[in-house]
């Protein structure tokens, strides 16, 4: 684990890494900010907030010096206040690894067998049970961290072999002594937006993919419906440059070069919007990806912890670094655009089964004795009215806490958990209409569409067959969002 920059991609080949190992250089850092942590306080007996006083609007009490270390466990006990769904464990690997990493920058005047607790949990794979609900998104996430670290202290639960134990459980039969907390360490796990960022760079990475599914499996459905590709020239987005319109038009170029059934004469000459603007509703959405894509690398790469150790510079500075306003913002824009590639998605599934253009109506050869592909494009509609639900913005929402302290917060924890759902879901109504579009097709054989898309179609068939009559729709749609969170993507 070189103290470089980290990306979404590098962060998730670290998740997919069997350890975490820490530079020495990286070491010394925090070493260094944790001695002169101890020397300044010994020195000068001065108060500093959460080191030697209360917490949030308790920070005026001043706590005798017999009390500093009790202080930070307490810390951790009472703010283990979460509740709600569990976090995902791949969630919960990358919180352990980015907390590590925000404290390598030796800002935080933590011990480094601290750290070196924290990356033994990753890489034992002993994950602490968290809880989606009681973060603000500012003063940190604070109740989803009290949860990551509690087994620190020997407290809380953790899945250990496929099973749910007690932290004490664990650590006894790891041989594990649990930590006794120095002054500020409780404060420094808790401060951050690591439960956040863990979140925004899996919706970051997966919404790329998205972005990539989306053109593809447009393009199948185009040719499956006998569409037209004209609206992809590239004469007509170098006239109108956005980036990620003209990004998408390429895309599309590519996966229907070469197609017969692209080139094939049409007898109408323009397509529903839903086919005809793919490159434009894309487009927006891949423009709205990279924006979000660099706020959540610029955090990854940020110290959000409070009160802020320099060492160089002799101060210890609080602020408000932990406060999560530019993700939550993003995340709910991220939200709205990865909303409008399920939205456009869902009507391309409609066109499909309207009987268009040479089409069976509902893709069956008996309809009416059989339904068909009916009822997947209304569990594709229930999905996306549940988005535009989902996109109601949390970032602009604030309640007052801590006697009026923390008296603006960011709710960007909300922002995040209902991105990740977003993300779910966007998913489920593209592989809705990949199973839609591959039975369109199918009814085109023996015609052919492009090298590119007949040889993820063969892959795609070894999963999931043609329909020739009704059966159970439920299994094939989940096997497909399965089939696209995993499969290689063509090179285009």
């Amino acid at each position: 684990m070189q103290k470089t920059k980290l990306t979404v991609e590098s962060l998730a080949e670290l998740l997919g890494s069997a350890k975490l190992e820490l530079p020495d250089s990286a070491l010394a850092d925090i070493e260094r900010s944790y001695e002169y942590l101890n020397e300044r306080v010994a020195r000068t007996g001065e108060t500093i907030y959460g080191v030697n006083t209360g917490f949030g609007s308790l920070s005026d009490i001043r706590i005798d010096d017999d009390g500093l270390e009790a202080l930070q466990s307490n810390l951790i006990l009472s703010h283990a206040c979460g509740t709600g769904k569990r976090v995902p464990s791949n969630i919960v690997r990358a919180m352990l690894c980015l907390k590590v990493w925000n404290m390598l920058y030796g800002n935080s005047g933590v011990h480094k067998d601290t750290v070196l607790r924290l990356v033994d949990h990753f890489n034992f794979d002993i994950l602490p049970i968290i809880y989606t609900q009681g973060s603000l998104g500012a003063s940190g996430d604070l109740a989803p961290l009290a949860h990551l670290c509690l087994p620190l202290i020997g407290e809380g639960e953790v899945i250990m072999n496929g099973k749910e134990v007690s932290a004490k459980e664990a650590l006894a039969e790891l041989g594990w002594q649990p930590l006794q907390l120095r002054m500020k360490e409780g404060l420094a796990l808790l401060n951050g937006t690591q439960f956040m960022s863990a979140y925004g760079a899996y919706c970051v990475f997966h919404a790329e993919r998205l972005g990539f599914l989306a053109d593809l499996i447009g393009a199948i459905a185009l040719d499956a419906y006998g569409g037209l590709t004209a609206p992809f020239d590239a004469l007509v987005h170098d006239v109108r440059p956005h980036p990620g319109q003209i990004a998408s038009a390429r895309r599309l170029r590519a996966f229907l070069n070469d197609s017969p059934l692209a080139t094939k004469p049409k007898k109408h000459i323009q397509d529903p919007y839903s086919f005809r603007c793919m490159p434009q509703v894309h487009g927006a959405s891949v423009g709205a990806i990279e924006h979000v894509k660099e706020v959540v690398e610029r955090e990854l790469n940020s110290v959000s912890d409070n009160p802020l150790i320099f060492p160089d510079e002799d101060k210890i500075i609080s602020a408000g670094n932990f406060h999560g306003q530019p993700l939550a913002i993003a995340y709910d824009y991220l939200a709205i655009a990865l909303a409008e590639l399920a939205n456009i998605s869902e009507r391309r599934t409609f066109q499909l089964i309207m009987g268009k253009n040479g089409l069976p109506v509902y893709l069956v050869k008996k309809p009416g004795l059989h339904s068909g592909f009916m009822i997947p494009q209304y569990t594709s509609a229930g999905i996306v009215s549940q988005n535009k639900q989902l996109c109601t913005p949390a970032s602009v929402d604030s309640i007052v806490s801590s006697n009026g302290q923390e008296d603006h917060v960011s709710m960007g924890a909300n922002a995040a958990t209902k991105l990740y759902e977003v993300v779910e879901n966007v998913y489920q109504v593209l592989a809705i209409e990949l199973f839609t579009a591959a039975q369109a097709l199918d009814f085109r054989r023996p015609e052919k569409s492009s090298p590119v898309i007949e040889k993820f179609m063969e892959e795609y068939r070894k999963l999931v067959p043609f329909l020739h009559e009704d059966e159970q729709m439920h299994p094939h749609m989940v096997r497909t969002k399965d089939f696209l969170m995993k499969v290689e993507l063509p090179s285009v």
